[in-house]
């Protein structure tokens, strides 16, 4: 077993370990990819300002997210197909964020239930939503979420349509696997994966099978997914997800100062300056370039989060420093479920957070509530 001190470390195992098409499903961004890629390189331009001398004792990283206690201003990410990078891999994520003190996002597109969560963890996680057509379907997804103690639900704002990612198409992506020549071959080089599946039942979308008239396998999910995604999305649609729930609102998809304000004025709880991880729009500025001007503008309003990139604590200090008062993990998470299980997402956490908490003290802080834009660099950062 290789030593493990980066999150780059789990990545790579997670590519020996997982099915090509499902890591290549995560592992992957739309068209040429260079938002995907700008995501994550344009944190490395920002440079830290090294402090010294400075009393380094009884540090913390703690905050609240939406009025909720996180050991870190991190939450795990909703991310579809997590159930395919590793059997029951959404459970398995969830109990490891539990245990480690941060809030865990559940996908629509989840291989693992709303109601598989709510019976193998007992903190109140989050649930996401699509704007679908169908309202009926996304009322009952809204009762399921509250039936199962959900404390806040993530709107997904930027997938009306979907962004073509080239690998699924290359790869004839499906949940599970069709047993294809080329797909049995690379099974057979992922033993541990495939032992893992044999041995639990949750193999399909589990949110959506069952709970949707017409959807019954992938092939009709993926028939509804295209018909169901609603192109017509307005504010007048969040305003109604709003009512329907009555809880704790998180807006996810925002790049754009105006639609920011917006955001605000729809009485949301948070907003998260996301690209979708460079899956829609190719082309679009990285997530850490759109977050200062957002943060500066609403900030004092609305709780202002950001995704896209984030691999390293150093990365969350960075963002915290440029205004985004908590983070969300996607490919970092999803890289140490595919690479350990349980035992890998708790990794990926236990190094972003020591990242985290050593990198506020060479900077000169002990508290992550006193940091601010003064630990950067000047004219390394975007403003």
């Amino acid at each position: 077993m290789p030593v493990i001190t980066t999150v780059e470390d789990l990545r790579v195992l997670a590519e020996k370990r997982v099915p090509r098409m499902f890591y290549d499903y995560a592992d992957s961004g739309s068209w040429t990819e260079s938002t995907y890629r700008a995501n994550e390189s344009d944190f490395q331009k920002i440079k830290l300002r090294q402090r010294v001398a400075v009393n380094m004792e009884n540090r913390s990283t703690t905050t609240k997210m939406i009025g909720i206690d996180a050991k870190m201003p991190v939450a795990i990410a909703p991310v579809g197909l997590c159930g395919m990078q590793n059997a029951d891999g959404e459970i398995k994520a969830a109990k490891a964020a539990e245990k480690f003190g941060i809030p865990f996002t559940l996908s629509t597109m989840s291989i693992c239930s709303i109601e598989d969560i709510a019976e193998h963890t007992t903190t109140p996680f989050w649930f996401q939503l699509y704007m679908m057509r169908d309202r009926n379907a996304m009322k009952k997804m809204i009762e399921r979420a509250r039936a199962a103690r959900c404390s806040a639900l993530v709107l997904t704002l930027d997938l009306q349509v979907i962004g073509q990612r080239h690998k699924d198409l290359k790869n004839g992506l499906t949940a599970p696997p069709k047993p294809t020549i080329s797909n049995i071959i690379n099974l057979m080089t992922k033993p541990r994966w495939c032992l893992g599946m044999a041995g639990t039942r949750r193999h399909t979308f589990r949110n959506l099978v069952g709970h949707v008239e017409a959807v019954t396998n992938m092939s009709s999910l993926a028939s509804w997914t295209n018909e169901q995604f609603d192109p017509r999305l307005s504010w007048a649609d969040v305003a109604w997800v709003k009512e329907q729930w009555g809880g704790k609102l998180i807006l996810k998809g925002i790049q754009d100062l105006e639609d920011a304000q917006l955001a605000v004025a729809s009485g949301a709880d948070a907003i998260v300056v996301s690209n979708h991880g460079g899956r829609q729009l190719d082309g679009a500025v990285s997530s850490i370039t759109a977050l200062p001007e957002i943060a500066q503008a609403i900030g004092d309003k609305i709780e202002v989060w950001m995704d896209g990139g984030i691999r390293s604590g150093q990365d969350v200090l960075k963002a915290w420093a440029l205004g985004a008062r908590g983070t969300m993990i996607g490919r970092a998470f999803v890289y140490g479920l595919g690479a350990m299980g349980e035992a890998g997402v708790t990794k990926a956490l236990q190094i972003i957070h020591k990242e985290l908490d050593i990198t506020m003290a060479f900077c000169g802080h002990t508290d992550i509530q006193t940091v601010n834009r003064n630990i950067l660099v000047p004219g390394t950062y975007p403003t």
